[in-house]
């Protein structure tokens, strides 16, 4: 394993960590104020782009080639480092829907997604990634 590699992941983890975190306590927040909302959209989309970016580190740091998000969940999924291979990629697409957080029809169904779905699949990923250090 390359140190510099493994390092990488490990300190793009902390920045995970925190912004999970983050996430967490804004979901305890009251969901009827827009300004919630959007911030609990904001966190997201900030924690699922630490997500693959830290998976990515991870997967090279184990000799693993990747380069984009999806080629990553895929290679996280079939070396079994995530279990919902197929809601990883759910949450990739729907990146796109949590833009339009003006609308508040989808940005009730994005923070549905959040809270019911994507929370529980953020959750596995930190507790593989403190399993590893």
């Amino acid at each position: 394993m390359d140190n510099f590699k493994e390092l990488r992941w490990r300190e793009r983890f902390q920045d995970l960590s925190k912004s999970f975190n983050k996430l967490e306590v804004a979901l305890k927040r009251d969901h009827s104020d827009e300004i919630i909302r959007a911030g609990i959209i904001q966190f997201f989309e900030m924690t699922f782009e630490l997500s693959w970016k830290t998976l990515k580190d991870y997967l090279e740091s184990e000799g693993y080639e990747v380069k984009s998000p999806r080629a990553t969940i895929q290679q996280a999924y079939q070396i079994s480092v995530i279990k919902e291979g197929h809601q990883w990629i759910d949450a990739l697409n729907k990146r796109n829907l949590m833009a339009h957080t003006y609308d508040e029809d989808l940005s009730l169904e994005a923070i549905h997604l959040i809270e019911k779905e994507y929370i529980l699949l953020l959750r596995d990923l930190i507790k593989f990634f403190e399993n590893e250090q």
